[in-house]
């Protein structure tokens, strides 16, 4: 039975690639950006894919513009059965170099955009008693990494976020929780990273600048070579619809064998995060 799926973020990248995916399942898909001026690349794809994409503007920092999409899928199907919350941005600055205001936008966007979006499709769910709720996280959710621990911070607090909704909401109202953890995915978002940097006032001259240097280095080297930490947007995609697919889904999921090999210290025996939430149940609902 085709569902109806909201994702956020499809104006590049994996973005693109789950609307597409999504709408190749025979889905019912609405691909939303925060600006409409960009959906090129979207329309372009879905073109050569034959598919087709209902389209809506929506800003994850404006809760605004995300109750208005709602609403308007309500109003068109009188659901939404898979929220797929794929919106984020990468940052990559020390906290002593990094402003106030970046910490706040990097919190913002990556943690409080999939509060947002969660809150807004939540309810119709719990009346539905179904749904399924899909975050594009990283291993950076699970792992930190040098000069990511802003953007790690944001991706653990979604992890957390995800996890505690998992243990009460999934087994008394059926709705689902997934986090997605990818490692590199081959896009503009890894680009970007590496542009913020020189807009946010490049590598300064500090006691750090050697450290980035090695960091950056060998980020542009693993972008460049045949590592195995970078995946395609479609490779991911096709995780992420796994996940929508499955009857059972996990609570987190790795994307990769090199994302597996990454987290494997504080993921193997529990890989699929089903273990722990019994627990939680157990030990605080007595399920």
């Amino acid at each position: 039975m085709p569902k109806t799926i909201l994702i956020t973020g499809t104006s590049t990248g994996l973005g693109v690639s789950l609307a597409v995916q999504a709408a190749q399942a025979g889905h019912i898909v609405y691909a939303t950006m925060r600006n409409l001026a960009k959906r090129g690349v979207l329309d372009a794809a879905a073109q050569e894919a034959g598919v087709s994409l209902n389209v809506l503007q929506l800003d994850v920092q404006d809760m605004a513009t995300i109750t208005a999409a709602v609403d308007q899928i309500m109003a068109d199907h009188g659901r939404i059965d898979v929220l797929i919350n794929n919106a984020g941005a990468g940052y990559v600055r020390s906290t002593e170099q990094a402003t106030l205001e970046d910490i706040d936008w990097v919190m913002d966007v990556n943690f409080m955009g999939v509060v947002r979006c969660t809150k807004a499709v939540i309810g119709h769910m719990r009346k539905a008693r179904s749904g399924h709720v899909v975050t594009v996280s990283s291993v950076g959710g699970l792992v930190g990494q040098p000069f990511n621990e802003i953007y790690c911070g944001a991706k653990f607090g979604v992890e957390g976020y995800m996890e505690a909704m998992a243990s009460y909401i999934t087994p008394s109202f059926g709705i689902n929780f997934t986090t997605v953890e990818p490692g590199g995915i081959k896009s503009e978002f890894a680009a970007s990273v590496l542009k913020q940097v020189g807009e946010t006032g490049g590598m300064l001259e500090d006691e750090y600048l050697p450290i980035l240097q090695k960091y950056v280095g060998g980020s542009q080297d693993r972008q460049s070579g045949e590592s195995d930490i970078y995946q395609t947007a479609d490779e991911v995609a096709a995780v992420v619809m796994e996940c929508v697919a499955s009857d059972s889904p996990p609570i987190r999921k790795r994307t990769s064998k090199w994302g597996e090999d990454f987290c494997a210290l504080k993921t193997d025996l529990d890989p699929d995060g089903k273990k722990l939430q019994a627990q939680v149940v157990k030990q605080f609902l007595g399920g």
